[in-house]
């Protein structure tokens, strides 16, 4: 079954204090070619039928993000799709 991925950022001229400590914590990882870090959200939102991508804006603009300082992105993947996952 299709569901809808909302993800949720900081605007790019937001302070990421999060992003920032993973980033300054890198080097003692022994990696030193990661020029900055941005830490997000991801939503998964699955609807009884088919997915509505109006209906999930709207839920993201009202209740998942913060437009102030967010921004988000809305998109639909299929169930077997993982999304950076490894073993």
């Amino acid at each position: 079954m299709p569901r809808v991925v909302v993800d949720v950022m900081l605007k790019p001229e937001i302070l990421d204090p999060q992003g920032q400590a993973v980033a300054n914590a890198l080097p003692r990882l022994g990696v030193s070619d990661v020029a900055s870090v941005r830490i997000g959200r991801r939503i998964e939102i699955e609807f009884t039928g088919e997915p509505d991508l109006d209906r999930a804006r709207e839920i993201a603009d009202k209740l998942l993000a913060n437009p102030v300082i967010e921004d988000f992105t809305v998109r639909v993947v299929e169930s077997d799709e993982t999304v950076g996952a490894h073993p």
